[in-house]
C-alpha cells in the first residue's frame, strides 16, 4: 500500500495549496486553478504523497487529530519558522528549549497546525541528495 495523498479539508484549495507549494517548494499542479474545488500540491519525490487541498462548506472549529511535522534541510528550525510566519502562518506554541532542542506549531492561514522541528543540519544528519 502507498500513501497516495495527504488530503485537507479547507474553504479555498487554491488558496491553501498556494501558501502550502511555497512552504514546501513543491509545485500546484498545472491542472489547479482559482476555485477549483480540489487543488493538489505535487510532491517532487515519488514515494512521497502530494498534499490534497479540498474544498468543505465546514470551518475548522477544533485542534486537528493529525498533523504535519516538517523538518527543514536547507535552513535551521528557527529561519524557517521566521520564513513560514513571513508567508502567512501564525505561531501557535512554541516548544523550543534553551539547550536547542524542541520544536514550533505553527498554524496554516485556515488554521491547520503544523510543526518545525530542527533541522537536518542540527541533528547531525546528512544532507539530502538534490539530484
Amino acid at each position: 500500500m502507498i500513501v497516495r495523498h495527504i488530503t485537507v479539508d479547507c474553504a479555498d484549495p487554491y488558496a491553501l495549496g498556494t501558501f502550502w507549494s511555497s512552504v514546501t517548494g513543491w509545485p500546484v499542479s498545472d491542472e489547479d486553478q482559482p476555485g477549483d474545488p480540489e487543488v493538489l500540491v505535487m510532491s517532487p519525490t515519488p514515494a512521497a504523497p502530494g498534499l490534497l487541498f479540498i474544498r468543505v462548506p465546514e470551518g475548522k472549529v477544533v485542534k486537528n487529530r493529525i498533523h504535519l511535522d516538517w523538518m527543514p534541510t536547507e535552513r535551521t528550525r528557527d529561519e524557517e519558522v521566521d520564513r513560514i510566519i513571513g508567508l502567512g502562518a501564525q505561531l501557535y506554541e512554541d516548544h523550543r528549549r534553551a539547550d536547542g532542542l524542541g520544536w514550533v506549531t505553527l498554524l496554516d492561514p485556515e488554521g491547520n497546525e503544523f510543526c518545525v522541528e530542527r533541522s537536518t543540519a542540527e541533528r547531525g544528519l546528512p544532507q539530502p541528495s538534490t539530484s
